[in-house]
């Protein structure tokens, strides 16, 4: 596909970790074979529970991360053969806690300018322009230039980090979790806006998300993570009208809602999150999946297509073509 601006290709990623005092460290696989893509100008969702791997998916588009196996691919060439100031002119974050992510110490305007000055571009009157044009753009009084982030709110200050974002106006933005630490009342600004700067700006959006409402309000499509792997992909309408994968289902199942007297719902999911240093065997959600075979504790399922635009990682739609619904 010609319009793929950003891709991932059969990845892997994972790290040694400590389980306790003179212990031997043990291997730990973040992510385990996901392949993802994302197009000029759209927005696509990735999903799952904490600990599932998407933010190690996002370290690695960013350039931050080099895959042990796979390949991520920018702009049709592999990232680990393109420079890092080159990967950040075209790919930037925006991370989900703005009360960290900014620096305390410099002045709005200074933190917005960072990515012009590192990268050398423009004069100190041109970045202070463009400074100001940003801040105009993200909705952020210019009056805040001179402020310190510990004066802003955590609306302000998350618009902060999307004009720091923008500033060199990149094609791709990878936001992780980039409202959940606002009320639900300036989460809806901050999704909005990031709506409107897509389409004036042709932004493409990677979202990762654990609240399927966001996905849901913003993406067209979405990938579904659990242990390291991708389970489901599917347009967002498909995946909300008619999910296919137990997880999936599991997890808009788990959706809070406002109803008085629903209570918390119940998932039938069974045993916890697995522990993804020692993973289950087979298909690693069989322990809690309620639709799991005797095939599911042994082999591991291989995607297959499922409808025109789904593809789902699981026994129930592998051995015949049009499984019937369950």
């Amino acid at each position: 596909m010609t319009d793929v601006v950003l891709e991932a290709r059969d990845v892997h990623c994972s790290f040694k970790v400590s389980t306790g005092f003179m212990r031997p460290k043990r291997l730990l696989r973040a992510v385990n074979g996901v392949s993802l893509n994302l197009r000029a100008g759209e927005s696509v969702g990735l999903v799952g529970e904490s600990g599932c791997g998407k933010t190690t998916v996002a370290m690695m588009l960013l350039g931050l991360i080099r895959p042990a196996r796979g390949e991520v691919r920018l702009d049709g060439l592999p990232m680990h053969e393109l420079d890092q100031r080159d990967i950040a002119r075209r790919v930037q974050p925006i991370f989900q806690d703005p009360y960290s992510s900014l620096n305390p110490r410099k002045r709005i305007a200074d933190i917005i300018a960072l990515p012009l000055r590192v990268h050398r571009m423009g004069s100190t009157d041109d970045r202070r322009k463009k400074v100001v044009e940003m801040m105009d753009m993200v909705g952020l009084s210019p009056r805040y230039a001179d402020s310190y982030p510990d004066q802003l709110s955590g609306g302000q200050r998350q618009r902060v980090a999307i004009a720091r974002a923008l500033i060199m106006r990149p094609r791709i933005v990878i936001c992780d979790e980039p409202t959940s630490s606002l009320d639900v009342s300036m989460q809806s600004q901050i999704l909005n806006l990031l709506l409107d700067l897509q389409r004036e700006l042709g932004l493409a959006y990677l979202l990762i998300s654990h609240n399927l409402a966001v996905v849901e309000h913003m993406a067209v499509r979405a990938y579904v993570m659990y242990l390291g792997r991708v389970v489901e992909e599917t347009d967002s309408e498909q995946l909300f009208r008619a999910p296919a994968h137990p997880y999936t289902r599991a997890l808009l199942a788990s959706v809070l809602t406002p109803e008085p007297g629903r209570g918390v719902p119940d998932t039938h999911l069974g045993v916890a999150y697995a522990n993804s240093i020692d993973p289950p065997s087979g298909c690693t959600f069989h322990p809690r999946c309620t639709k799991a075979m005797a095939v599911c504790s042994t082999i591991v399922p291989h995607p297959v297509t499922h409808g025109a635009t789904r593809h789902v990682e699981c026994h129930l739609y592998s051995e015949a073509p049009n499984p019937a619904p369950v």
